[in-house]
């Protein structure tokens, strides 16, 4: 085989006109994938330990947590389309995607411990009726998303332009997946990072969630900045200099959304993307409140250190689903590993409702791995459908738009995410949740449980009716990459 630039190319056995495949190399593989280090700790680290670090801790009221993660949300979907439109015009010697990368990506690892600098003396301020804390956190992040968008939309649109390959872009998405769920420990470890004895309050009544937050955030900060250079000196962008630079055009703001959603089969997937996010984040945090609550009896400390092993379980099941899914894609196709996917998170979420037990802690964790290995295929196999879109795009629109798609699917999927943030908070808030109580009463313990194991499979059985509505198949996809050489080149 030849080296040709950043990938390797060969001729593949009975695909379309003796079709090359292209390869990347896999240490390229590995470092696009440490973006989503940045990705996970900068943008999901946050709602993630939010309801136990402002509600659980401090005190503020759950739903007033739910708002603030809601605004958060719907201000960080607004973000991310001007955040396209600046990528998909910007014109450099580095390229397009990889200068916000680089900058980006430092800067968002270097404020995300900003989030966390409050004073406890806050809570019981307040201003226009309502706590400083919530206020505080709706001021910080509107400082902080835009550092991120520019960094996350550039990242994920890099992505689709890696490879033209419809096998390898599966492959690509498995590394970046996989990878993925090895740093969403982190953001299952940050709360047990919290029990360490630095972070203890006299007396044993508890512990300082607060200081250990911010120090946690601290070290992954500088983590994420370490990445942000990786990627930049490690993954090049393949279509800029043969296709991107050519193109005299500039994208408009207005095609960076509306006209982005004419294209039917993206409007598809973004129904697979937006049932999944709005049925998972829904009740995304009431799991952390069935261990601690239900399973624990209402200690932080022992529901904070399953909620570790949770996490370790659901990194295990999504570093294992893309493996298993992208099989299952490759043998068949990628339309029926979604509803594969699909089928799996219906168990993992309907199973709940057995599997978290105080008789049997353990056997929580089943439920948080098959969870995990439904969530790691499905994005993994919506993210290379993704670069199938794009191709597709440019055959019918003659410009690619990476960033565009990337944006407009990054904000149907945000406003899901707020949704369901906002929902969680009301559910607590509905079921009569209590943080000055230990133990929670038996109806609060049953609608949080109840709404775990329904709310998810729901949305699993609406991927499903979306995914069957696709279109490309894998004969398809080689007959545009074919067109689409023989008008524009090889890239």
């Amino acid at each position: 085989m030849e080296q040709i630039t950043s990938s390797q190319q060969e001729v593949a056995p009975g695909s379309a006109g003796g079709q090359i495949r292209d390869r990347i190399p896999v240490r390229t593989k590995v470092a696009y994938g440490l973006g989503t280090g940045i990705d996970m700790w900068g943008l999901w680290l946050y709602p993630a330990v939010a309801f136990a670090v402002f509600n659980i801790y401090l005190g503020v009221a759950p739903w007033l947590v739910g708002l603030a993660l809601t605004l958060i949300r719907i201000y960080d979907a607004i973000a991310d389309p001007i955040a396209g439109w600046i990528s998909d015009n910007f014109r450099s010697k580095f390229g397009r995607r990889r200068p916000f990368i680089l900058i980006a990506g430092i800067l968002s690892g270097l404020g995300l411990p900003a989030l966390f600098l409050i004073s406890p003396s806050w809570v019981d301020q307040t201003f226009l009726g309502l706590s400083v804390v919530f206020w505080y956190m709706i001021v910080s992040s509107m400082i902080y998303i835009p550092l991120m968008a520019l960094y996350t939309v550039p990242y994920n649109s890099l992505g689709a332009e890696m490879t033209p390959d419809y096998e390898e872009r599966t492959s690509v998405m498995t590394y970046r997946s996989s990878m993925q769920k090895i740093f969403e420990i982190g953001n299952f470890y940050a709360l047990r990072f919290t029990n360490l004895s630095w972070f203890l309050l006299p007396g044993a009544v508890g512990k300082n969630t607060l200081l250990g937050m911010q120090v946690y955030t601290s070290i992954l900060g500088l983590l994420m900045a370490a990445f942000a250079i990786i990627i930049f000196f490690r993954v090049k962008e393949r279509y800029y200099e043969r296709v991107v630079v050519k193109t005299k055009e500039r994208i408009s703001l207005k095609s960076s959304f509306y006209e982005t959603l004419k294209c039917k089969p993206f409007r598809t997937m973004m129904g697979v993307g937006a049932a999944f996010t709005m049925g998972t984040s829904m009740v995304g945090a009431l799991g952390y409140y069935a261990t601690v609550y239900y399973v624990c009896g209402g200690s932080t400390i022992n529901g904070d250190n399953w909620n570790f092993w949770m996490g370790f379980a659901f990194m295990v099941g999504g570093f294992s689903g893309p493996l298993i899914l992208g099989r299952i894609a490759r043998a068949t196709d990628k339309k029926t590993g979604v509803i594969a996917a699909a089928i799996i998170g219906i168990l993992g979420y309907g199973g709940s409702w057995f599997l978290y037990t105080p008789l049997i802690p353990w056997l929580q964790t089943i439920a948080s791995g098959t969870m995990g290995l439904a969530a790691g295929g499905l994005w993994m196999l919506h993210g290379s459908i993704g670069a199938d879109i794009i191709d597709y795009d440019e055959l019918n629109m003659g410009i690619r738009r990476e960033g565009s798609f990337t944006a407009c699917g990054s904000y149907i999927l945000k406003l899901g995410n707020s949704m369901g943030y906002f929902v969680s908070g009301l559910i607590l808030g509905w079921a009569g949740f209590n943080s000055s109580h230990g133990a929670q009463a038996p109806e609060t313990i049953f609608w949080i449980r109840a709404s775990l194991a329904s709310i998810p499979v729901a949305g699993l059985l609406a991927v499903i009716f979306f995914i069957s509505k696709l279109q490309l198949t894998k004969q398809k996809c080689e007959e545009i990459r074919v067109q689409l050489e023989s008008r524009r080149g090889k890239v």
